[in-house]
């Protein structure tokens, strides 16, 4: 009776159907869903934004560069989302997952690193580590000395 809104789903123009299996890399634009088999990386078309999604019985062997990903099968590689990842109860990752958002459901399988990566800041001041400050101050102080030491 109540539906939960999907968040920006993106249309899925392609289809790697049950029983087929693709070797080569595959690039896309709005959406991809695979039941078959990928022996290949898989991204988004340079500029596009593009959701995947993988079934239970789908297989990825290769990298993942995505916006958005909704994995409920297996990635034998690393998985990296700009946006949102959701991994299912049957979602196995051999691999790491690098995300800005992640949602994990009780069963999912990471074997690898979970990296946390935030949002490019449009218009927030980009933070700068201590170890980054030292080393620029100390690159302007010498700046500074060889001026004095040529003067």
């Amino acid at each position: 009776m109540f539906s939960k809104p999907t968040r920006n789903s993106r249309e899925i123009r392609t289809l790697v159907g049950a029983g087929t299996r693709v070797n080569g890399d595959v690039i896309f634009s709005d959406g991809l869903h695979v039941d078959g088999v990928v022996h290949g990386n898989v991204a988004i078309a340079d500029g596009a934004s593009g959701t995947l999604s993988i079934s239970r019985d789908g297989v990825i062997e290769g990298n993942v560069s995505v916006s958005e990903a909704v994995v409920e099968g297996t990635v034998k590689g690393n998985v990296e989302v700009t946006e949102r990842v959701k991994l299912g109860a049957t979602a196995r990752v051999v691999g790491d997952v690098v995300y800005e958002l992640v949602e994990m459901a009780s069963g999912a399988e990471v074997n690898g690193k979970l990296i946390h990566k935030p949002a490019a800041a449009g218009g927030r001041a980009k933070k700068t580590s201590p170890a980054k400050k030292t080393s620029e101050a100390g690159s302007a102080d010498a700046a500074a000395d060889a001026g004095k030491d040529s003067a």
